[in-house]
């Protein structure tokens, strides 16, 4: 079974992901949304960490490091930032964290990673501005996306030919600057969260 969600806490996605074990789905793999399979329902402890590695040595020394103190790695890859491990040592601790501010590191590194996309869409943005192809005020007048002329004054099939034909591209001119938006909102989310995990550890 396949799932698609989003997240901006790491909280409410272990907590939802718990909630799955618990009616018997245990996470499988998180390409292309979650995957699940089918396993017998139990209550569960799964952390969330996001790192990236540089080398494979590096990624294998971190799992190992996380199984050694009773936590299974169920998802990620030394790409893919979110780490996703379950505890099964009874004995061991309930958290992979030490403290609120190693906590607050995954929200930071999570949120340097969203400042990095906005950092290679902001060309396409200026590209666009520049060209005339990205007006910021635009944004929300659907209509200025189009450029047939006399597109809106056209009726029946003749105007439902011209507009489905343009659609693909008046979309490309006018959500690519809300995507941007969208990432900056997001970065500004995860690095003010992880601003308040080191306030609260001090």
């Amino acid at each position: 079974m396949r799932k698609f969600n989003f997240f901006t806490r790491f909280d409410k996605e272990e907590k939802w992901l718990e909630n799955m074990v618990r009616s018997g789905y245990q996470l499988h793999s998180t390409r292309l949304g979650y995957k699940f399979h089918p396993a017998p329902p139990q209550a569960v402890t799964i952390r969330i960490d996001y790192r990236q590695f540089h080398s494979k040595q590096n990624f294998v020394e971190y799992r190992t490091l996380f199984e050694d103190s009773g936590w299974k790695h169920l998802a990620g890859t030394k790409y893919s930032g979110a780490q996703y491990f379950q505890k099964v040592n009874p004995h061991g601790t309930d958290d992979i964290f030490s403290d609120a501010s190693s906590r607050a590191g995954r929200y930071k590194r999570l949120a340097d990673m969203w400042f990095a996309i906005a950092i290679i869409y902001l060309p396409f943005i200026l590209i666009g501005s520049f060209t005339g192809n990205l007006i910021p005020y635009n944004f929300f007048n659907p209509r200025s996306w189009f450029l047939t002329p006399g597109l809106w004054e056209l009726y029946g099939e003749e105007f439902t030919r011209r507009f489905l034909f343009e659609l693909p591209f008046a979309l490309g001119r006018g959500l690519w600057g809300l995507v941007m938006v969208a990432i900056l909102c997001t970065a500004v989310v995860l690095w003010i969260k992880a601003r308040l995990h080191c306030t609260l550890s001090e």
